[in-house]
């Protein structure tokens, strides 16, 4: 990816501020937010009670009581709808920013992403400042995010149909297992402790023309997960485990729309995985 900024076009940012803002999204959202120092950020999602993410995001904290959210665009507020739900008699705001702020990212600079390092920067900022959309140099980000095994909701995966560790949360820094209660938690933490993951994404090669993000994988014609995103000739796809295994096993080829579909890895790539990314920009 090059070095310039380039503009997210397809992200938005909400804003959740006030008093209680703090105590609030820690009892929502599957990271710590209590301890997130201000200037910082952290992957997180937000769950059904069943366990399964409705959205997942990027939440900065602007000040001790404002925090802001980086997350689909065509699902911001949607978001900000479901927390509004949540609010009671909390002492908080929360409100659709999309049109004043903006999500940029860069191969180089901080803040760094805190899914992992490698990622690169990761920002928000004022939308008169923001640099513009540059296909190439998104095209460019798309393919490196693909390459380190970062899935993004919306287009790796549908929300509302998996668990956080399906999609890598849990070793992508998006899930706290020592904090308190959350919506979700229960489940999420029998999943940890009783080895219950069946699917996991994995970074895919293929062999011939990219299909649409969603096409089936097939084992023949068993299915066996779905493809997300692709770039560069390799994709991130949603796979059942054991029905890949057993695949493998028999020396049988994946398919998708078509194309061959060659396993490189079912874990994102390790080595400079961040914590917490560093501040959004004063806005």
């Amino acid at each position: 990816m090059a070095d310039e900024a380039v503009l997210l076009e397809d992200r938005g940012v909400a804003r959740v501020a006030g008093p209680d803002a703090a105590s609030f999204l820690q009892g929502l959202v599957t990271n710590d937010v209590e301890g997130l120092p201000i200037g910082r950020s952290r992957y997180a999602a937000l769950l059904t009670p069943q366990g399964k993410i409705l959205f997942d995001f990027l939440l900065f904290r602007r000040a001790e009581d404002e925090f802001l959210i980086d997350a689909r665009a065509d699902k911001t507020a949607e978001l900000v709808k479901r927390l509004g739900f949540y609010k009671l008699r909390a002492k908080v705001t929360v409100s659709d920013e999309s049109a004043r702020l903006a999500v940029i990212v860069a191969s180089d600079g901080e803040p760094r992403d805190p899914r992992m390092d490698a990622l690169g920067r990761r920002d928000i900022v004022s939308r008169e400042v923001a640099p513009p959309a540059d296909l190439a140099v998104r095209a460019s980000y798309d393919a490196r995010r693909i390459a380190l095994g970062a899935p993004e909701g919306g287009a790796d995966f549908a929300y509302g149909d998996v668990f956080p560790h399906d999609v890598n949360m849990d070793l992508l820094n998006g899930v706290d297992f020592a904090k308190g209660c959350y919506v979700g938690q229960e489940v999420v933490s029998r999943m940890k402790h009783r080895g219950g993951v069946r699917k996991r994404i994995a970074r895919v090669r293929l062999e011939g023309p990219a299909p649409e993000a969603g096409v089936a994988v097939l084992d023949g014609e068993l299915p066996v997960g779905a493809l997300g995103k692709a770039a560069g000739g390799e994709a991130l796809a949603l796979l059942r485990l054991d029905r890949v295994e057993e695949a493998r096993l028999a020396g049988r080829k994946l398919t998708a729309g078509g194309a061959g579909v060659n396993i490189v890895d079912t874990q994102p790539s390790h080595g400079d995985f961040g914590r917490d990314g560093v501040r959004a920009e004063a806005l």
